[in-house]
């Protein structure tokens, strides 16, 4: 038994080594214990609309959004009134889906001053991701195909996860989002032209 501990720090320790002296910007993925509690809903047959507002209704402290499209009024309504009682709303858009005033909800986000950024380094910045209150302890992630529109809810077949209490996984995705976030360009007014 002994030698199999002896074998696994020795393993641990290459394995550290080795990304340790890994160029920068390589990535790897990570491996995390299962923990916390997992929720699943489908479209058009569940409730995963209402499942991502209850996210943000419960969200006490901070939310990071990342959308790649953003039509549906009713997440838009629930993020304002989150930002109203006091908690911290930061929104991450895909430039070109996003872009225009008309047909998306950021114009609404912005008048009611939460911080919205355009992602233009990627072809399509395709994240559909929520992170409530990150630093825990009632963490949640929100993740999978659901975009946050009304064709997600009544005519797409998409999913949703929400991922509670796993709050080294809502770490890791928030670092996610301050990477990309550092990398985006944040808007005051739609529409919105490169280099304005």
């Amino acid at each position: 038994m002994r030698g199999r501990d002896a074998s696994g720090r020795l393993l641990a320790a290459v394995a550290l080594a080795f990304l340790a002296m890994a160029p920068q910007g390589a990535a790897a993925s990570q491996r995390l214990p299962a923990r916390g509690s997992v929720e699943v809903a489908f479209s058009p047959a569940d409730r995963p609309e209402t499942l991502l507002i209850d996210v943000i209704d419960d969200a006490r402290k901070t939310l990071h959004v990342q959308a790649y499209a953003f039509t549906s009024q009713p997440i838009a309504r629930a993020l304002i009134n989150a930002h109203r009682r006091g908690v911290r709303v930061e929104v991450l858009a895909d430039a070109k889906m996003n872009k225009r005033g008309k047909g998306n909800v950021l114009p609404d986000l912005l008048e009611a001053g939460i911080p919205v950024s355009l992602e233009t380094r990627y072809a399509a910045a395709h994240n559909k991701v929520m992170i409530a209150d990150a630093e825990g302890p009632a963490c949640a992630l929100v993740t999978g195909s659901f975009n946050f529109t009304k064709s997600a809810v009544k005519r797409n077949a998409e999913n949703l996860l929400v991922l509670r209490d796993n709050c080294n996984l809502t770490g890791i995705y928030l670092d996610n989002w301050r990477r990309h976030r550092a990398d985006a360009t944040r808007i005051t007014r739609l529409p919105w032209k490169p280099g304005t």
